[in-house]
């Protein structure tokens, strides 16, 4: 008797095939990454106002997140649908060098940006990102409820 690989479920291969078209992506979204650090480092080199630094700090930690991202699912997508479903698969996948490589690089990009998370980002500059009215000494408006007693 014969018996056939087990089949990969539905489930499996909508993800699989969704990792596929965000690895597509990678190189330019490393690309993006580079440009945006790029960026930060001239504000940082020519001593710009914290506000504009501020926001290109963000900018490069959104571009090394889409990077990050997109070189995990690249690692997902060269192991394939069967690793999503078979842990087994999965592990004899990972210690190919093809796979091993690429979660390296995945690695590599999640250390820079948690670096730039705990070192990189400047202070919030005052009044950036906060609501223009106080919501200190003010009461907030009841809907007729009253709940003293």
């Amino acid at each position: 008797m014969i018996v056939g690989r087990k089949q990969v479920n539905a489930d499996a291969q909508a993800q699989y095939l969704s990792d596929v078209a965000l690895a597509a992506n990678f190189n330019d979204l490393l690309a993006a990454a580079a440009t945006a650090e790029r960026d930060y480092r001239d504000a940082q080199a020519t001593a710009r106002p914290l506000g504009e630094r501020y926001a290109l700090a963000k900018k490069l930690d959104a571009a090394l997140t889409d990077a990050m991202r997109s070189a995990f699912a690249a690692v997902k997508a060269e192991i394939g649908p069967r690793g999503y479903d078979d842990r087994i698969f999965k592990r004899k996948a990972m210690a190919t060098p093809t796979v091993h490589a690429l979660n390296a690089e995945a690695e590599r990009l999640l250390t820079l940006r948690e670096t730039h998370r705990l070192t990189g980002i400047p202070p919030r500059p005052a009044g950036v990102g906060l609501s223009p009215f106080p919501s200190y000494g003010t009461q907030p408006a009841t809907s007729g409820v009253v709940t003293s007693m």
